[in-house]
């Protein structure tokens, strides 16, 4: 374990190893997510240049006036596409809105795909326009990083390398740019992100512009995770823990506020939410039932899971 609470693997080690290099790393990856639910991942082949160019842009969009953003706040997509404002979204078991506003570029697919009517159109930002541009070559790239992971989770599962393949391919991952400002008042006992765990098969995020992450061990205690320059932080989501009937854990996580100190310091984060396409079923795999863990979940499809957890967290109606 490293002395970031989680434990670190290096994603070239199964893209270009040797077949022994390659089955360690699957080991290791597949004991990460099973103790832990978090992994840092080194080597993972998302640009440096193209997350500092992107998070510069983020930056950019998020100093715009508010009355601007709102034009980007898209009715009925349950922010799904474009811009969030501050104080929708909450935990599932919270009434207390984050402290945090947000902006989401989704899958994109070409007029006569057959999911399209299932995609809405991404939103462009006639103010910053690198901010769709970047945000959706970065978004091709965690896919990439992602899949190689998940190729990685099947294997170790016993699944056959391409279990996930077709279900991610054009899937309805998010790309998703959170910008918690800087707090000017004491908060009604709301944090920057309350304590919840991901929706989505596994979530990427690239290191955010200030500390606060931290995830809740099995003891219950609350610990920091501090990725190192380069590193990407990458956890299990519901829809994995379900499908693996809890063997790998969708860890709680959250996002703290800072000492009073440090109140003026935003906090910007970019986190990619791989989902698969919404037809994947989600029924728990027979191999991970025992009598030691009888089935945990009833049978539901992505897309209907999807839908339940966002009416749950408030950005849906």
């Amino acid at each position: 374990m490293s002395k970031r609470n989680i434990p670190v693997v290096d994603l070239e080690h199964f893209i270009h190893g040797s077949p022994a290099v390659r089955k360690d790393f699957v080991a290791e990856l597949g004991k990460a997510f099973h103790e832990v639910g978090f992994v840092g991942v080194v080597n993972h082949g998302v640009p440096a240049q193209l997350v500092e160019d992107f998070y510069a842009s983020a930056k950019r969009f998020f100093g715009l006036n508010v009355d601007v953003k709102r034009n980007y706040e898209i009715a009925g997509l349950a922010g799904q596409r474009g811009y969030t404002s501050f104080g929708k979204e909450h935990a599932k078991q919270s009434n207390v809105a984050d402290l945090k506003e947000f902006f989401q570029i989704g899958q994109t697919v070409a007029a006569d795909h057959p999911l399209k009517s299932q995609y809405p159109d991404n939103v462009a930002v006639a103010e910053e326009p690198d901010f769709f541009r970047l945000g959706n070559e970065l978004y091709q790239s965690f896919e990439k990083s992602g899949g190689a992971l998940l190729e990685a989770i099947a294997i170790y599962l016993d699944l056959g390398a391409d279990y996930f393949t077709n279900h991610i391919e054009k899937g309805n991952s998010i790309l998703r740019a959170i910008h918690y400002p800087p707090i000017r008042q004491e908060p009604k006992s709301a944090i920057r992100a309350e304590q919840h765990e991901d929706i989505n098969l596994i979530t990427l995020l690239v290191g955010a512009s200030a500390g606060g992450l931290q995830l809740q061990n099995m003891d219950g205690e609350w610990l920091p995770i501090m990725p190192e320059e380069g590193e990407i932080v990458v956890n299990v989501g519901d829809m994995l823990q379900r499908l693996t009937n809890n063997y790998l854990k969708s860890t709680t996580h959250r996002v703290v506020n800072p000492p009073k100190e440090l109140w003026h310091m935003p906090r910007l984060s970019i986190p990619f939410f791989l989902h698969p396409k919404g037809d994947m079923d989600l029924t728990c795999l027979e191999k991970c039932v025992t009598a030691e863990n009888p089935i945990a979940y009833e049978p539901i499809t992505a897309g209907g899971y999807l839908d339940e957890r966002l009416r749950e967290i408030g950005l849906k109606k």
